[in-house]
């Protein structure tokens, strides 16, 4: 197979994954804790995989719409959980974990880990049926990841910095809920193949751009001030 599939594959990665580092200009992140936590990103596709099967094989027990169930439990929340688990054990308690951006960064940087190793994959098993594979999923599935990360990030961050029990507790939900939602939503729209619903994928697609980009926005406007203060 051509080495430039493989390019295509890991190219979106790159790039997102220096956009995100450059936002992070006030107080760039270790090397070694962002390394650590995209290749444990792409780690637990090996679980992911396994769960994902299981769920699958539940699927005949339960009487639940078949896309819903795959875009939602089977891809939705499996996915969103693992990565989510990544950053909250490896750098959710950790004292590099000290200003807002930082939820988003690592969360971004998990979710690449595994984006990047799903297309590897897609690309190495399906690239004789779809030669386009890796193209399209450079153009909407790593993208997606990356949207749902920074959702998650957002959340997680609200969450380490709440001095309120109960708003900890909310947000810490919402960084896994949210994401989940947006994932599935997305699948589902994209395996329904109802045209009706296919109509909404680009204001869908749009509406997830303009809210993450605004807290992106936010939280790189936080880390400014907070590294102005410090410095004053």
């Amino acid at each position: 197979m051509h080495i430039s599939l493989y390019l295509a594959a890991i190219l979106p990665t790159i790039i997102i994954a220096w956009i995100i580092y450059f936002h992070d200009r006030y107080e760039k992140e270790p090397i070694g804790l962002v390394l650590k936590t995209f290749v444990l990103g792409g780690i637990i596709i090996l679980p992911t995989l396994v769960i994902e099967n299981l769920f699958l094989c539940m699927q005949s027990f339960l009487r639940i719409g078949q896309t819903f169930y795959i875009s939602f439990i089977v891809s939705g929340f499996t996915e969103e959980f693992l990565k989510r688990q990544v950053v909250l054990r490896v750098v959710y308690k950790s004292r590099e974990f000290n200003e807002k951006f930082d939820g988003i960064a690592y969360c971004v940087y998990a979710a690449l880990g595994f984006a990047t190793i799903e297309n590897i994959m897609y690309i190495t098993n399906q690239h004789a049926l779809q030669p386009l594979i890796g193209i399209y999923r450079g153009i909407f599935s790593v993208p997606a990841h990356c949207l749902f990360a920074i959702t998650m990030g957002y959340y997680l961050s609200l969450a380490k910095f709440s001095k309120n029990t109960f708003k900890k507790n909310k947000y810490l939900n919402k960084s896994l809920w949210v994401p989940v939602i947006f994932h599935g939503i997305f699948n589902f729209i994209l395996l329904s193949n109802i045209p009706y619903l296919m109509m909404l994928f680009v204001p869908f697609v749009i509406y997830l751009w303009l809210i993450n980009i605004k807290r992106l926005r936010i939280y790189t406007i936080d880390s400014q001030r907070r590294n102005k203060n410090l410095r004053e």
